[in-house]
């Protein structure tokens, strides 16, 4: 086999900067994805028709069409259109963010369905507001649920990360292809960037595991 890794030695650190690049973002995103899919979540079960209608349409957009379309769309298309250009970085947390608001929305919608209707009727039994219902008594419950799940998205997130490297952003796996094109091999710098997207997901794994052992022991 004709393999070499001693010429990717001096380009290690090279390498290394884009974890730091690639964090960055997909956690940025996910901050983004929750917020709007918690907001898309409520009006799902809102009783409001045209909310319900309008964040339905915005799951199906998003889960219907492929990530790195909606990344080029942002970061290519929409400048064309508005004259203002898009960095890189931007662009990949928009287009991370919005997509992940629409997985997000149905794991937060179903965590709520799986509530007890009991909290719901003593609540407004009660006479809870059904903001303070949501906020106090509802969500709490809801994302204790669903952990698990948000973990997966984003480990699932910071997996799909390298795509951004399409646009040019200088992630992880960017990097990895610029040291390829510098050296004049692929296969090890490529293999040295999965060996850290595996360690950053493996990482991650115990992460959200030790969460929802200490969540479980507090219930």
């Amino acid at each position: 086999m004709n393999l070499d890794f001693t010429q990717i030695v001096p380009y290690i650190p090279f390498i290394l900067k884009g974890i730091g690049a690639t964090l960055q973002f997909v956690s940025i995103s996910i901050v983004v994805g929750f917020i709007l899919g918690t907001i898309l979540a409520i009006c799902k079960i809102t009783k409001v028709p045209l909310l319900k209608w309008l964040a339905d349409a915005y799951t199906s957009i998003f889960r219907g069409t492929p990530l790195i379309l909606q990344l080029m769309i942002i970061y290519f298309a929409v400048p064309q259109l508005t004259g203002f250009d898009i960095t890189a970085f931007v662009s990949a947390v928009l287009a991370f963010g919005l997509n992940s608001a629409a997985y997000v929305s149905e794991i937060i919608r179903a965590g709520i369905m799986a509530v007890d209707k009991g909290q719901t009727e003593a609540a407004e039994a009660l006479g809870v507001p059904y903001k303070s219902m949501m906020l106090n008594i509802i969500l709490p419950q809801a994302f204790k649920n669903i952990l698990p799940a948000l973990m997966n998205e984003f480990i699932t997130l910071t997996k799909e990360s390298a795509i951004v490297s399409t646009i040019g952003y200088l992630d992880l796996m960017r990097r990895a292809q610029i040291v390829g094109a510098d050296i004049y091999r692929n296969f090890e710098p490529l293999l040295v960037a999965g060996l850290i997207y595996w360690v950053m997901v493996f990482i991650l794994t115990k992460i959200g595991g030790l969460v929802e052992r200490r969540m479980r022991q507090s219930d």
